[in-house]
């Protein structure tokens, strides 16, 4: 009776041929290797995370940045003429490219974690090194049009800040599965020191990063101030066309305490609410009178003005994607609008008892009313019946033109201190919230100084102002702040105290318990290859050394042959991928 056995053959490993396979195309076994990766690609895994970590901070950017996008794209429309939005492209191309590098970062940790030789393949060199660049001219870019919004990643930190600690410290803890891999299979080197070192180093940062933390939030419950009041910034912007009546009733629908306008005094002396220089934006000027679409604003006299549409722009453009949201009614209201004066939204102030702030823009000194400004202004407050102490003006002038303004609150819009602001009789101040930061705000608060913080639309800068005590904000999206009646998040400083060291703690034994499990797997590896060694082993250390990729190619190609030649029913090939050899045996004779 003639016994059979089996021809065995290389075991299926469909995981590592998919991780190798898309990173360096090499989806066949003799393809790949377990050799050390050269420098080159070395140097390739560097600008891989490099553009990982660049992009990672850019997304972080412009996830952030939200609360500003209405002001970007102001700052483009201001640069180029054409209003669009300007952030779409961006976070699209934003979102694709952070995919992608992430993707590839997932899978070079991969072929570490599964010692295999990195090789990128080289289309996806020309991808990352295409990302990279474009992630870098963005950057630059953005610096050059939008310099001042780089503030905002440090306010972020302030309500980000803690659950950032915690991301880093899960990244940190899984890494060291790889770290200790490196470090303790292999034999010691200096490179292998530092990297250790460099390791722990970096362990410790965000160990220890809570001690460099601000966060107004992290305060006792009963410490909390009333929730700020929200100014509709220019109305209801998202909802309806600034500076228009159907944005400010929107406002004032959506629970606006106050109501904040740009206003321009036009050739005849009619205060009206533009906040562009010219018309073209928000009327349909280059239709009615082409030859003057680029005229100053404040040049044209009321008549010419209350002809030009306000709304019908709004319905073409769509700037924040809510037209489709509107009913057909709305849409008709909304496209009859015309530009809308200073009494007209002060007596609708006056109706629902509300207050007003004046962003009072000065005609330059060729134009007719550059001396009677002020005055034009105060006799629109009159003729609106609304309360002189219900109205406070920003006005972009100097000191010697700000006293004009007599009878009317002031308010300036740069950090002064208290002595500057009793000699130039300003009362409150309306601060961009890069410069409002906490301790300022608790020694103007605690002098009974009144402070207004601008621009506010999203719900985690809102909650962080409201925990810093501040008693109003100017808003382009008070129908999101109505939707936060408690700050996001709010924590005492001895339950936070409490969450940062059990995570320290139980980071760092997870850390621990993951190098003594390697170290104690390295042990045993060595202990068992020293008993299974054998004098064909001695023999085939003894031969000159090929790289795991010509070895590779060889079993492959003996096995093959052997196929294609027919072996006997008692023959056997046998290999044995994890010994790096394969043996032949004749008749089971072989073991």
């Amino acid at each position: 009776m003639v016994k059979h056995q089996p021809l065995q053959v290389y075991e299926k490993q469909v995981f590592v041929s998919f991780v190798t396979g898309i990173y360096g195309c090499r989806w066949k076994r003799y393809q790949r290797s377990q050799d050390d990766s050269s420098k080159w690609e070395c140097a390739w895994f560097t600008i891989l995370c490099t553009s990982f970590l660049l992009l990672l901070f850019w997304a972080y950017f412009w996830l952030v940045a939200q609360n500003d996008f209405n002001e970007f794209n102001w700052s483009v429309y201001n640069r180029s003429g054409e209003w669009r939005d300007e952030t779409i492209p961006i976070l699209a191309s934003t979102t694709v490219g952070f995919s992608y590098i992430t993707f590839l970062l997932i899978l070079a940790l991969f072929h570490i974690s599964l010692g295999q030789q990195l090789n990128l393949y080289w289309v996806h060199k020309i991808g990352v090194l295409g990302t990279l660049l474009t992630t870098i001219s963005g950057v630059v870019s953005v610096d050059d049009i939008w310099g001042d919004e780089w503030d905002i990643l440090l306010v972020s930190l302030q309500s980000t800040a803690p659950f950032l600690h915690i991301g880093a410290l899960v990244t940190v803890t899984a890494i060291s599965w790889l770290v200790a891999g490196y470090v303790v299979r292999r034999e010691r080197s200096n490179f292998q020191v530092m990297v250790l070192l460099i390791y722990v180093l970096i362990l410790l940062a965000v160990y220890l990063a809570p001690l460099t933390l601000t966060c107004p939030c992290i305060m006792d419950r009963h410490g909390l101030r009333p929730r700020p009041d929200v100014i509709g910034r220019r109305g209801a912007p998202v909802l309806a066309p600034e500076n228009t009546l159907v944005s400010f009733n929107r406002a004032l629908q959506h629970g606006a305490s106050s109501l904040e306008a740009d206003v321009t005094i036009s050739v005849d002396g009619v205060p009206f609410l533009m906040r562009d220089r010219t018309l073209r934006r928000t009327t349909d000027v280059r239709k009615v009178f082409p030859a003057r679409q680029f005229y100053d604003a404040s040049f044209f006299n009321w008549t010419d003005i209350r002809s030009l549409n306000a709304g019908q722009w709004f319905l073409e453009s769509d700037p924040y994607w809510t037209v489709g949201a509107l009913s057909a009614r709305d849409r008709s209201r909304i496209g009859n609008q015309t530009v809308c004066t200073l009494v007209e939204m002060l007596r609708l102030a006056a109706r629902a008892n509300s207050s007003a702030l004046l962003n009072i823009h000065k005609p330059p000194p060729e134009h007719p009313r550059s001396r009677s400004w002020f005055m034009d202004t105060l006799w629109a407050v009159q003729k609106a019946g609304i309360s002189q102490k219900r109205v406070r003006t920003v006005t972009w002038t100097p000191d010697s033109d700000r006293g004009r303004v007599r009878g009317l609150q002031q308010a300036a819009t740069e950090k002064l201190s208290l002595a500057e602001m009793r000699q130039r009789g300003i009362t409150s101040l309306t601060l961009h919230y890069s410069k409002a930061s906490h301790k300022d705000i608790q020694e103007y608060l605690a002098n009974n100084v009144s402070v207004s913080v601008y621009p506010v639309n999203e719900p985690w800068l809102y909650s962080l102002l409201w925990c810093s005590g501040v008693p109003s904000v100017s808003s382009d999206a008070p129908q999101v702040l109505r939707k936060v009646p408690y700050p996001i998040w709010l924590m005492s400083q001895n339950a936070y105290n409490f969450i940062w060291i059990s995570s320290d703690l139980v980071s760092l034994a997870i850390v621990i318990g993951i190098f003594s499990f390697q170290n104690l797997h390295m042990i045993r590896w060595r202990m068992s290859g020293m008993q299974n060694y054998n004098p064909e082993h001695i023999m085939l250390s003894a031969v000159v050394p090929r790289s795991s990729r010509d070895v590779n190619i060889m079993k492959e190609k003996l096995i093959f042959s052997e196929l294609d030649n027919g072996l006997s029913s008692t023959e056997e090939l046998s290999l044995y991928p994890e010994n790096g050899y394969a043996r032949y045996s004749h008749g089971g004779l072989g073991r």
